[in-house]
Parts: C-alpha cells; sequence; structure tokens
C-alpha cells in the first residue's frame, strides 16, 4: 500500500527526487508496454531458459488473450478454421432433406408394394394379392388361380393393356389389377416365360432360356431394346412361338401390344404341358373331343393344340379357364384371369405341378406321402 506523506514535513528537494523516481518508473513501464509484442517475439527462443523469471511471466501474461473477450467470440461466432475445413465437404456430401425425400420415407413405410424398372423405363409392379382392390371383380373360380400367381410375382404388369390394337384405355392405379381386361401378346410372354421357371426352378432341363442381346432379334417388331424382348425371344427360340425359325416364313412380326385371343393362349401353353410334338388333328376329331360348334373356324395347328388339351383330362386348360363350352371363340381375346388360370397348372396327369404346390411345397409333399402309403 502506498503512504502518503503531508507535503509539509518533506523538504522541497526531496520532493522533486521522489517525483524523478516516478516518473522514471512511469516512463520504463510505459516503454515496456509499447515494446512488449516485440520482446515478446524477440525472447521466444530464450522463454524456455527464463521459466519463473519476472520476464517469462510478463511476456506470457501479455501474450495471452482476454478470457471475456475470447469467450465471447467464441459464443458468437462459430470458428473460422473448422469452417475453412470443412466447406468444401460440406458442399459435396450434405444435402438437405426434402419434400421428396420424406414422400419417399413415407411410401416406403406404409406399403409393401416393390417397383422395378424394365430397360424402356416403365415402373413394373410386383404387388401381393392383397395389395389389389379388385381381384373379386375376376369370375369367382378363377379367383384362386390369380391369388397364388401373384403371390408367386409371375403376373408383373408394367402398363394399360388395350382392348384392341387402336384402344388406349386409361392407366390402371397402383392397385388395381383389372382381371377382366385383356391380356397383351407381351404380357402373356413375359408371364408364361417366368411362371414356367418358376415352377421349375429346381429342373433347369425343363426351363426356358430367355433370349440374349447378341442373338439376332426373330420379329421385325421387338428388337433388343424392347423391354419383353429376353422373354419372346427366348420362347421363339425354343419353338414355343410361331415364328420363321419353326418354318413359319409369314411370321415376321409379334405384334408384342395385340390382344392375346383364345387360340395363342393355348398355342403357346400346351407344348410345355406335354412336352412333346402336338398330335395329328381334325375339324372332326375337334368336334367329337369338344362337342364345339365353331371347329371350322379353327386352324389345324390350333386343332391339334386343342386335341392335345382333351388328352390332359380334367387337367385341361380349357376346362380349367373356361368351365363347360360349346365354343371356343378362337379369336376372342383372353382375358388377365383367364391367363392366370391357363397358367396355374404345368404338366400332364401323371406328373404335374401348380402354383399352390410351389407356393407350399411342404404340404404337397405331405399330401404326396399319405397318397403312397394308401
Amino acid at each position: 500500500m502506498a503512504m502518503v506523506i503531508p507535503r509539509s514535513l518533506v523538504g522541497q528537494s526531496t520532493i522533486q527526487k521522489i517525483t524523478k523516481k516516478l516518473v522514471r518508473k512511469t516512463a520504463k513501464k510505459t516503454v515496456k508496454a509499447a515494446t512488449a509484442s516485440t520482446v515478446a517475439l524477440l525472447s521466444l527462443l530464450s522463454l524456455s531458459g527464463c521459466a519463473g523469471s519476472n520476464l517469462g511471466d510478463r511476456v506470457g501474461q501479455s501474450l495471452e488473450p482476454d478470457p471475456q473477450l475470447a469467450e465471447r467470440a467464441n459464443r458468437n461466432s462459430p470458428s473460422e478454421s473448422t469452417n475453412s475445413d470443412t466447406a468444401d465437404d460440406q458442399r459435396i456430401t450434405v444435402r438437405p432433406a426434402t419434400d421428396t425425400d420424406q414422400n419417399a420415407t413415407e411410401d416406403s413405410d406404409e406399403s409393401d408394394t416393390e417397383t422395378t424398372t424394365d430397360l424402356d423405363g416403365d415402373s413394373q409392379s410386383s404387388n401381393q394379392a392383397a395389395d389389389y382392390i379388385d381381384l373379386d371383380k375376376a369370375p369367382e373360380e378363377i379367383r384362386p388361380y390369380l391369388a397364388d400367381l401373384i403371390a408367386l410375382e409371375v403376373l408383373t404388369v408394367r402398363s394399360p393393356t388395350p382392348t384392341s390394337e387402336n384402344a388406349t384405355p386409361s392407366p390402371p392405379l397402383a392397385n388395381e389389377f383389372r382381371p377382366n381386361q385383356a391380356t397383351t401378346r407381351r404380357e402373356y410372354a413375359r408371364w408364361l416365360l417366368a411362371a414356367n421357371n418358376r415352377f421349375y426352378q429346381g429342373t433347369p432341363n425343363r426351363r426356358i432360356r430367355p433370349g440374349v442381346t447378341s442373338s439376332q432379334p426373330v420379329f421385325q417388331d421387338v428388337p433388343v431394346s424392347d423391354a419383353d424382348f429376353a422373354a419372346i425371344q427366348g420362347l421363339a427360340e425354343a419353338g414355343i412361338i410361331p415364328s420363321s425359325l419353326t418354318g413359319s416364313s409369314t411370321t415376321i412380326t409379334f405384334r408384342p401390344d395385340a390382344p392375346l385371343t383364345r387360340k395363342d393362349l393355348l398355342l403357346w401353353k400346351v407344348p410345355l404341358d406335354t412336352r412333346q410334338p402336338l398330335p395329328e388333328a381334325t375339324a372332326t376329331a375337334v368336334r367329337q373331343a369338344w362337342s364345339f360348334q365353331d371347329t371350322d373356324t379353327i386352324e389345324p395347328r390350333v386343332a391339334q393344340a386343342l386335341i392335345a388339351d382333351h388328352q390332359l383330362g380334367d387337367f385341361s386348360n380349357i376346362r380349367r379357364t373356361f368351365g363347360y363350352t360349346t365354343l371356343f371363340q378362337p379369336d376372342k381375346a383372353a382375358t388377365r384371369a383367364e391367363t392366370a388360370a391357363v397358367l396355374w397348372r404345368f404338366g400332364n396327369p401323371a406328373e404335374g405341378i401348380t402354383a399352390n404346390e410351389v407356393l407350399n411345397p411342404t404340404a404337397s409333399a405331405t399330401t404326396t406321402d399319405s397318397e403312397d402309403n394308401e
């Protein structure tokens, strides 16, 4: 604590001496304060040797930031160095969530519907039977066939099916199957190959090899870029679909978007049931076998398929699909529901497999063992 001495108790000379000392001390402090930074820089190399000294302490204190200012700066603004180091990374990797992202997440959580994309960019639905709201519009006898095949994911729906070549129906909703709508030829080719290969997944010698892009297209209107090229080309190369490869020189186009007729529905499927050449047939033989009133309108090749189908007995495609009928109507468009009924079973009376058995292989094996024991 400084002592205050009354001026009356000291002489004039003493006061002058004290004043000079105070001036010198103040000057020294001023010089030290003004040159603190310079002294600090010049003495950096020797600070380690001055540890504990007055000079080291003073220089160290002069270099320390004001704690309050530092705290305020940290509180009011982020670190510039951090922003500089991470700015480029943030511009590359950080993207704010959008409404589209949120909707996509909500749709994924709320629906089990899966969608894939074909080569032509069209979406292809793989809904389960429970996802469709219009399956009850199909004939009651056919609904179980539809449900089984949809569960197997072989009836993929990609685009609206026209009821005629020039028709343009309104696009279906995601939860509509439209079972009474006409099947297109491309759809049937896609479903036929998919069903056959799914049913015989463990039997390679019964599977159909899809066409490869290195092959020369069989049909002029089904190029390699077509979404269903693999199925259509594969069936043609296997001799299932009539083409120039089977000796039909006039069949150079496939007309993939045309409605599938009943005659083609049967003609493409029966060879995959019998696994042998179609039998000889005449209009009279067809009439005797089926009692059809329109046998005169049936082409010879189709008549062969009709006789072969009749030999399947209770497993006949016609009986399963159309029930009892005295008219075949070969050129009538086949519906999606009727197509499903045809595809529900493959094989002859002695050896066959159904979609239900593919879905429940354990139950099928148990039933077979029980019948063998009897």
